[in-house]
């Protein structure tokens, strides 16, 4: 089971779709939560980290939500390094997660909406995606699991302190909201800089594609809220949803600039970069995020066939990634064999399409 899931590039949150999707690709809910009278995982001995696997698990696959959110369960160190790679690379498991540990497991739906990490940093993790702006829709199934999982497991949860988690910026609430955007115009009209600075001023941090001590690329960033205590979910949802709305607007005003003010620019920009993922024969990870956003970008201004993106930009930047690379040749390969493999699939890719 665990194949037929971590092999598919596409996910829930990779579908163009949802509000806002040209801008905001992905809408993701992250709760951290603790069982009562057991120690965090960094403090568990083998015994007391079972017991946590196994609560958690059993809790889980009780639940069947209809519409292919059942949890299938599958223990981390028994994925192959791959295709553990694969659910990073998809946001499934985070790079902690991933690191080898017996006790660390995976609850995760067919469409891949839920993904429940145990015995991460916290006992459990339960994440929602959804494509688009719909940060309140996510809640909503995260609330809804959370509590079918509450009614079943003891949290360990103070009256006046909210939830227990094992760093005190998740305590409260335990609620990270975050949105993935893609804000190309307002990179290049140098823009972003400014509007992302006052972002930790109003509680928000802004981190690159794969979070905390990852750099931007492809011109792709996550939104999320710092605090969690003091504020309730729906505020902290509220918050983040007008916000992203801002930036929404401001990337727009910035693409109608670009559009009146440097069309030609824009233009070759785009063609130049599709060229480049037609013709590369060698084209690392970086390379194919940031000429895919120019690509994205050309076709969103009407520079480009928006065919040609018909995969999507989320599912893309899965596929450019090195695991999924690997996947598609079919064996594991050294970082230049990843390149040279990656310029023939978007040769092989983008040439198809030309001629569809």
């Amino acid at each position: 089971m665990i194949e037929k899931i971590v092999t598919r590039p596409e996910s829930n949150w990779t579908k163009a779709e949802g509000p806002h999707h040209h801008i905001v690709l992905s809408s993701r809910i992250r709760l951290a939560r603790n069982l009562k009278e057991l120690p965090m995982p960094a403090f568990q001995n083998e015994t007391t980290g079972f017991t946590v696997l196994e609560k958690i698990r059993n809790a889980a696959q009780a639940l069947d939500y209809k519409g292919g959110k059942k949890l299938y369960f599958y223990r981390l160190h028994e994925i192959p390094a791959l295709e553990k790679q694969i659910l990073l690379e998809k946001h499934l498991i985070s790079p902690e997660h991933r690191q080898d540990g017996v006790n660390r497991g995976l609850l995760i739906n067919e469409d891949e909406t839920i993904s429940i990490m145990i015995n991460e940093e916290d006992h459990l993790r339960l994440q929602v995606f959804y494509p688009g702006l719909q940060l309140k829709e996510a809640w909503e199934l995260a609330n809804r699991v959370d509590d079918d999982l509450e009614s079943v497991l003891e949290y360990a949860f103070h009256s006046r302190k909210g939830y227990l988690t094992a760093c005190p910026t998740n305590v409260g609430t335990g609620l990270r909201a975050s949105v993935m955007v893609h804000v190309p115009a307002l990179v290049i009209t140098q823009q972003a800089g400014n509007v992302f600075r006052s972002l930790g001023q109003l509680g928000f941090t802004v981190r690159g594609l794969y979070g905390e001590g990852t750099e931007a690329t492809g011109n792709l960033y996550q939104i999320s809220n710092q605090i969690t205590l003091g504020q309730t979910e729906g505020e902290i949802i509220e918050n983040l949803t007008t916000l992203t709305l801002q930036i929404v607007e401001k990337e727009e005003k910035a693409r109608k600039w670009l559009l009146k003010e440097c069309p030609l620019q824009i233009k070759d920009r785009a063609g130049r970069a599709f060229g480049v993922l037609q013709n590369a024969a060698i084209l690392n990870s970086q390379e194919a995020l940031n000429y895919l956003s120019d690509v994205r970008l050309g076709a969103d201004l009407g520079f480009l066939n928006k065919d040609l993106l018909k995969n999507n930009l989320c599912e893309l930047l899965v596929l450019a990634q090195p695991a999924f690379i690997q996947r598609y040749v079919g064996k594991v390969m050294e970082a230049q064999e990843r390149d040279v493999a990656r310029a023939q699939f978007f040769t092989d890719k983008f040439s198809k399409r030309r001629s569809s």
